[in-house]
């Protein structure tokens, strides 16, 4: 299964026509119906349903352009980690992560590694621990930041001298907005916004209590800053971290912390085993330096 062959199956699955497909691939469209022949052929089973006006995926088409687009980025990301000049490390790094201020420490490490190579680019990809997990796991992400509590088996990891204090996200004018802390009681009909893995996470269960039975979720989010605007515009409360989400005066926002304080901890993980590029290895030497300076330590 060659890559050439594969970009074609997905310029058509994204076009979803032969004509447009060839005519951005710059093919002829009898040629591009013959690489596809052949590929469903190779792989033996149907991938296309050919129409008279627009060509559909079957299921395991489907599944093929999934998996297609992963090996395509992953071959791109080989080439360019291994791509140098003049001896000048070059080349892509990759970090998952969810949303929190432990991205700080990175971003100083990330900084100082483009200061002195700055032929090294970085791709972040925001999500939750499931999504982190499965980017380490294909190797498409070199480096993932875990918030609280997560399934690091598989994993080399550094757990982070920082950690993440959990609150509510609250419009100003709203009446919990006035105590200077948010007890599991105080949330008691109050519509809350919470992200997936904050319901699952058995920390967070753990603080509620028996309160946790009776919260009304009016909405999940993914990500803070959207579940911010529903904050703004009254639709409910957010349960989240603090240092995300813009509360400054003029935001019309505020963060109130949980009492008793639910402070999580915070992981930097990359896949055992793995054999890092030459510019993925400066930034985990720069990164352990910036974690080192204020503590922490490597654990398998």
């Amino acid at each position: 299964m060659e890559l050439r062959t594969l970009r074609y199956f997905l310029e058509l699955a994204r076009r979803g026509s032969f004509t447009a497909a060839a005519n951005a691939l710059n093919l002829t469209q009898p040629t591009l119906s013959r690489q596809m022949q052949e590929l469903e052929a190779e792989v033996g089973a149907p991938l296309l349903v050919r129409g008279k006006r627009r060509t559909a995926l079957t299921d395991a088409g489907k599944y093929l352009a999934d998996r297609a687009a992963e090996i395509l980025e992953l071959a791109e990301r080989t080439r360019n980690s291994l791509s140098a000049a003049g001896g000048e490390i070059r080349g892509d790094v990759s970090i998952a992560g969810g949303e929190t201020r432990a991205m700080r420490l990175v971003a100083r490490a990330v900084k100082k590694t483009r200061d002195s190579h700055p032929g090294i680019r970085f791709h972040i990809f925001s999500g939750n621990a499931e999504a982190v997990s499965e980017r380490l796991e294909k190797g498409l992400a070199d480096f993932g930041i875990f918030v609280g509590q997560a399934n690091l088996a598989g994993f080399d990891h550094v757990r982070l001298p920082v950690g993440d204090v959990w609150g509510l996200l609250l419009a100003r004018g709203h009446p919990l907005a006035a105590r200077e802390a948010i007890a599991p009681a105080d949330l008691a009909g109050v519509p809350l916004l919470c992200s997936a893995q904050a319901v699952a996470d058995n920390e967070l269960g753990g603080w509620l209590g028996e309160a946790a039975a009776h919260l009304e979720i009016a909405a999940t989010y993914t990500l803070l800053y959207n579940a911010s605007l529903l904050v703004r515009e009254g639709v409910g409360a957010a349960v989240c971290i603090n240092g995300i989400a813009d509360v400054s005066e003029g935001s019309g926002l505020v963060f109130r912390p949980f009492r008793p304080a639910l402070v999580v901890g915070l992981a930097l993980a990359w896949k055992k085993g793995r054999s890092f590029s030459p510019a993925a290895t400066l930034f985990r030497q720069r990164l352990l330096g910036e974690i080192g300076g204020e503590g922490g330590g490597i654990q398998d």
